[in-house]
């Protein structure tokens, strides 16, 4: 088992992807690696130790190797060349960061590392696996329901499938916060939808038979009220951590 600083009892350590983007704090205005608060606090509260991983660089096994779960957070879209496919004049994409993410999931996933795909996680989790997504959501469900406005979280429920890893942590029925203009379209290989919502998006996708690899299209860090993703995630990587890794 690789060593990753944590002491026998304490939490597992949850990696989570970030943004490499032009910030402004202090008196500084400069290309930073950031990421939303409210990812840590989850983790913090849901029992785990949050680190940073900022998309530079590879070393995949090495940042592996110093965590026991990862996240894959929210944010700008998959360049769809990575799925054959032109982009949608709404598209924005990050190509620095897809590198680091698509190479870091594939070693996650060869070394069966607890994985939590949030809104872009998801859809970066399906492309990886050779699926394809919607680009641009309105102009196929017909309404900016998924993405209200510009910073403004919208409100689904999402209906999940019955023996499903997503059901048994969240039940048949889930209210969830929802900021996403694309969606998954083919399903990538091993992939199971297992949550939709009304318009019938597909909102959830898991690996079945892996130990925990969990795709959702919503926030769910953005309703610290309810942890139970984050709290899935943290067991599943305790899980991890003590039957040994490689």
């Amino acid at each position: 088992m690789a060593s990753n600083g944590s002491e026998a009892g304490s939490g597992p350590v949850i990696g989570l992807t970030t943004y490499t983007e032009l910030a402004r704090f202090g008196v500084w205005e400069v290309d930073a690696a950031v990421l939303h608060r409210s990812y840590v606090d989850c983790v913090v509260r849901a029992g785990g130790i949050p680190m940073l991983l900022p998309p530079v660089g590879a070393g995949y096994a090495e940042r592996l190797a110093a965590i026991d779960g990862l996240v894959l957070v929210g944010g700008a879209d998959v360049d769809p060349a990575r799925y054959d496919q032109p982009p949608h004049a709404g598209t924005v994409t990050r190509p620095e960061r897809d590198e680091f993410e698509f190479g870091l999931l594939e070693h996650a996933l060869a070394a069966t590392v607890p994985v939590l795909g949030v809104c872009r996680g998801m859809e970066v989790l399906n492309v990886a696996l050779g699926g394809t997504l919607i680009q641009h959501l309105p102009e196929t469900t017909g309404s900016s329901a998924h993405q209200p406005a510009v910073a403004t979280f919208g409100s689904s429920t999402i209906t999940l499938a019955e023996g499903s890893r997503a059901a048994g942590i969240l039940g048949a029925e889930t209210s969830c916060r929802c900021y996403h203009h694309q969606a998954v379209d083919r399903l990538g290989a091993g992939l199971r939808a297992v949550g939709w919502a009304a318009d019938g998006t597909v909102e959830a996708v898991e690996l079945p038979g892996e130990p925990f690899v969990l795709g959702v299209q919503w926030h769910p860090e953005q309703d610290q009220d309810d942890l139970r993703l984050f709290a899935a995630l943290v067991a599943a990587a305790r899980a991890f951590r003590s039957g040994g890794k490689s």
